[in-house]
């Protein structure tokens, strides 16, 4: 057969077809040619490789798909539970979203037959164009004291007008892309703002009832909140239960007493409980092996009191002088390969390791059993969520922080009491471990200066003072180029860390509330190079800002910060003055964070025990003639021991928790 007869179209007689239908036109397949030399080469390698690269990426899709439909599961479930209970919409078990519009339309007075047609039997409503009758009826309303039956602002029409004005009177709301880059979604939201700034400037857009509708919620928002008074604002408290009540085989030690524990927080009027993950307990002995038989029954007790539960992804080390005699180690896995690579933990310039967490170092570098540091976090973080995926639906977890470093808090391990830092010393640079050195070499490379790839041999050691060193002293190397270049190095580490661990952890908690822990060290604010605070990773010296990058950095994962408020300094006295000033650095903290437009959270750093430190947390929480009516969105209250809070503290507590909750004025 030639190639004419291969390509030949063979087309069926019109005379043997249907009159009504049209022919048909059928065409041989056409033959591939077989490729040759180097073009068979580069086809059998895609052939080789392209299968395993998509696989990798379908897995990873499916993953993401399946988080994504359990949330959205979970939130429907919430939605149809609200209707059924406060709303009594008379909702079938497995209601779909056709079920929820329906009962929707018809509590609004629209007649849904059930095919689906949707109908109103009263006339439609006049057009826009009756403005001035309308503004005519509430001129005169309002002239005599009181509101028509047919005025806009009555009951059932302020109920009309605040859903629509939300739908008619604003720009619609925001939908992204969830496979848009970090930079797609700015150019979005810019585009969003553009639009919202064109609809508010045209007053044509917005009817005057739901302009006047608006203006009363505004007042009744700005009544409700008081203007910032502390005395009016509701901040939630959360109440931190004892570590040591699982033991390291992840086995609840206490019920009972758990549970009186609860009953007397739930006393109290205390909105939650804070319990702490251990990763060293649930993955401690195997690697990707995780035990939460412990947490389950734990939470299951929490349950029955219903009581809000926040929990803390917790990669770090539990022990020291106030810790009980309880300790809880990193992995016992993980130890034993910091026994042949120590190069896992921070290091200081003297080569002494730190295992309280492990360096950030290796947060891509696969030395734990194959996984990076990232990776280990990410599978913790999905295992928990998938364990506990009936919580997250009922909505008892209603905030999950993630442990960032040592004492869970976003920041180097610079002042180790195992390490005998003493306060007011300055710490010490953690960064001499093998990958945060070869990091520091790249960074030094790309700056043009590959003699600046060595962290200082001025900063002196754990306890010194910063006038006893070349580096943090008045005019100091710290604000040289090599240390402007180190610093901003050592800094961004920090960031990049947060930034990597919190874009996994918005996959596995999706449209959850997440929460990173932020340092307060106060001591050597008041001179010129903050020297606690370069070693702990914040460049905030005189000449820079050093939190404004760190919660920008917050912002883009929608993270609430919350800050740990300093003690009292009457536990330093007897000491030589350290220039602290722990207001001053809380000023400068949570009026950056709520500049940023962060929710932000608080903690204390030590129990307390008297109405004046009490006092003191109530107007760090709920500033006073806040002009902007600025406090926090929860506070994490950690509580003296039960005897001590049931006999001397109680009346002290008591009266804190209705501070925050503004029932005193």
């Amino acid at each position: 057969m030639n190639t004419n007869t291969m390509n030949h179209r063979f087309t069926t007689d019109p005379q043997d077809l249907d009159p009504h239908q049209p022919p048909t036109t059928i065409t041989s397949p056409q033959p591939q040619r077989r490729p040759r030399g180097f073009a068979a080469t580069m086809s059998n390698n895609t052939t080789a490789t392209t299968p395993t690269k998509s696989r990798k990426e379908r897995e990873k899709e499916k993953e993401r798909t399946k988080l994504r439909e359990r949330h959205r599961r979970a939130i429907t479930s919430r939605m149809l539970a609200g209707l059924r209970q406060y709303g009594n919409f008379p909702l079938p078990a497995r209601a779909d979203m056709n079920d929820v519009i329906a009962a929707l339309a018809r509590e609004a007075g629209w007649t849904v037959e059930t095919d689906g047609t949707t109908y109103r039997h009263s006339s439609p409503a006049p057009p826009i164009g009756g403005f001035s009758s309308i503004h005519q009826n509430n001129t005169n309303a309002s002239n005599v004291g009181a509101y028509p039956v047919e005025s806009p602002l009555s009951s059932s029409s302020l109920k009309k007008c605040s859903m629509r004005s939300s739908v008619d009177c604003q720009p619609s709301a925001l939908r992204i892309d969830e496979s848009l880059s970090p930079a797609s979604l700015d150019s979005v939201v810019a585009e969003r703002d553009a639009k919202f700034d064109k609809y508010t400037s045209a007053a044509s857009i917005n009817p005057p009832e739901c302009l006047e509708a608006g203006q009363l919620v505004q007042d009744v928002h700005g009544m409700e909140h008081g203007n910032g008074l502390s005395g009016i604002s509701y901040v939630p408290v959360y109440m931190r239960l004892a570590t040591g009540l699982i033991n390291n085989f992840c086995q609840l030690m206490d019920p009972g007493g758990i549970r009186e524990e609860l009953q007397h927080l739930k006393s109290l009027g205390v909105d939650g409980v804070v319990v702490d993950c251990w990763w060293g307990i649930v993955e401690g002995w195997t690697p990707q092996k995780y035990e939460w038989t412990g947490y389950r029954e734990m939470f299951n007790i929490i349950r029955e009191f219903g009581m809000k539960l926040q929990v803390v992804m917790a990669f770090h080390e539990y022990g020291g002088h106030d810790s009980g005699g309880i300790f809880i180690s990193l992995p016992q896995w993980v130890l034993e390969i910091g026994k042949n690579n120590q190069d896992i933990f921070f290091t200081d310039r003297e080569g002494r390791r730190n295992t309280e967490c492990l360096s950030w170092g290796i947060d891509k570098e696969r030395v734990l059993r194959g996984r990076t540091g990232i990776e280990v976090y990410f599978d913790f973080m999905r295992s928990f969520r998938t364990e506990f995926d009936d919580l997250f639906t009922e909505g008892l977890i209603s905030a999950v922080e993630i442990g960032m470093g040592a004492f869970g808090e976003l920041k180097y391990p610079s002042f180790s009491e195992r390490m005998g830092w003493r306060y007011p010393g300055i710490g010490a640079f953690q960064c001499y471990d093998k990958y945060s050195l070869q990091n520091l070499q790249k960074a030094a490379k790309l700056r043009g200066h590959s003699f600046w790839a060595r962290g200082p041999d001025n900063a002196g050691y754990y306890n010194s003072k910063p006038h006893e060193t070349g580096f943090f002293c008045e005019k100091g190397d710290y604000d040289s180029y090599y240390g402007r270049f180190f610093l901003h190095w050592y800094s961004q580490v920090l960031i990049d860390h947060a930034d990597n661990v919190l874009s996994l952890a918005s996959l596995v908690f999706e449209e959850i509330q997440m929460v990173v822990k932020i340092p307060a060290v106060f001591w050597w604010y008041k001179t010129a190079s903050h020297a606690a605070e370069l070693t702990a990773g914040y460049c905030n010296h005189s000449n820079q800002d050093g939190y404004s990058l760190v919660f920008e950095m917050l912002k883009k994962h929608s993270v609430a910060m919350k800050y740990v408020i300093p003690g009292s300094l009457n536990l330093y006295q007897g000491i030589d003055d350290a220039l602290s000033d722990p207001e001053g650095l809380s000023w400068q903290v949570l009026n950056l964070g709520w500049d940023q437009g962060l929710s932000v959270a608080g903690q204390n750093a030590e129990p307390c025990y008297d109405r004046e430190g009490y006092t003191r947390l109530v107007n760090t929480a709920k500033p006073r003639n806040h002009p902007d009516g600025r406090h926090f969105s929860f506070f994490v209250f950690q509580q003296p021991s039960p005897l001590i809070q049931r006999t001397i503290c109680f009346s002290e507590i008591d009266y804190f928790i209705k501070s925050m909750h503004g029932e005193l004025s």
